[in-house]
């Protein structure tokens, strides 16, 4: 079982509770987040790129910039085209070079759309190709933030930030790419790995399975604390089709609700695995989720998370009894849907 770095020791305490509370206390605000994404291959991503533009909008957070995982031409157009949505078209993009999934999308020629030979969505970024690399991204964006700051929300592949940790000194920073997130990173909310069965059989969770080598060199060597959102979290939080339906309804064209009818349109209620993932990462006093005790995680050659109750762990997962379900959905359905500022 490969050993995670202690997260009692890179957050100064020495016993189980005073973790859990360190974790669980509220963050200063705004929360710095990355957001590093898969977009284009499941629609939950843009649905929690949406709840980031709500909280940011209420002050709870501040995207520094969002890193994409799907190697396609369409995925920094369409974060853009949100960005944009949400007037704030400025957010640096960073894109994966010859990474997983370059498969077509079934929404993300949204960036594309014309109106009357318009786009419904403005937007300046029209090419992934255009965008850069998101290993440049990372590394700026941690340099330029205070220390033991960031909250890196992964909610696709571990490509990007595997490579991060893989990177050397550069004009950006001369600290190689661990040091620098052991110094400017304080956790990171991953979307990755099943913790409880799924129909009775051990899951082998797709982003891991995309980039099997990037998702156990996270869990090798990432340098702080890890707090996963399991398969089954978002599994059984299913995101309600009425709030597709209608509680966008105060704009004639909305990328969120389009996006999403067109990857599987309601009455389909898609599980809301990457919105989860967020919500702790910029709420995590809110009580949305328990936490496991802590521990260590290891990636098989199979793709299999496995999770192992160690005192000096730095993984940890969240947990949902059935209240903090419903609570959950209610939220995400609230602020995935806020209108934009």
């Amino acid at each position: 079982m490969v050993r995670c770095i202690s997260i009692a020791f890179a957050l100064g305490f020495g016993s189980l509770n005073a973790l859990a509370q360190d974790l669980a206390a509220p963050p200063e605000r705004p929360v710095p987040l990355i957001f590093d994404t898969d977009i284009g291959n499941d629609v939950d991503d843009a649905l929690a790129l949406g709840v980031i533009h709500a909280l940011q909008s209420r002050g709870e957070c501040e995207l520094l910039a969002v890193t994409i995982t799907k190697d396609h031409p369409l995925c920094a157009p369409f974060v853009d085209a949100v960005n944009t949505f949400y007037g704030r078209g400025d957010i640096p993009i960073g894109v994966v070079k010859e990474g997983p999934t370059p498969e077509d999308s079934k929404f993300l020629p949204l960036a594309e759309q014309r109106d009357n030979g318009e786009l419904r969505y403005p937007h300046d970024l029209m090419s992934s190709a255009d965008a850069p690399d998101a290993t440049t991204v990372l590394r700026q964006a941690l340099a330029d933030a205070e220390d033991n700051s960031v909250v890196i929300a992964q909610v696709g592949f571990s490509t990007n930030l595997a490579r991060l940790l893989a990177s050397g000194p550069d004009e950006i920073s001369d600290l190689p790419g661990k040091e620098l997130a052991a110094k400017k990173v304080r956790l990171i909310s991953i979307m990755a790995g099943a913790f409880e069965p799924i129909d009775g059989k051990t899951h082998r969770e797709y982003n891991v399975v995309m980039d099997i080598p990037a998702a156990q060199a996270l869990a090798k060597d990432w340098p702080t604390p890890i707090v996963y959102s399991g398969y089954e979290i978002g599994l059984n939080i299913p995101y309600p089709a009425a709030s597709i339906e209608r509680d966008y309804a105060y704009v004639d064209h909305h990328p969120l609700p389009e996006a999403y009818q067109l990857y599987m349109p309601t009455p389909h209620e898609r599980p809301t695995w990457d919105l989860t993932s967020v919500l702790w990462a910029i709420r995590p006093e809110r009580g949305y989720f328990d936490l496991s005790k802590p521990g260590r995680t290891q990636v098989t050659d199979e793709g299999v998370t496995e999770f192992e109750e160690a005192a000096n762990g730095n993984c940890v997962y969240l947990i949902a009894n059935d209240a903090q379900k419903v609570r959950t959905k209610e939220a995400l359905a609230q602020l995935s849907s806020q209108p934009p500022d």
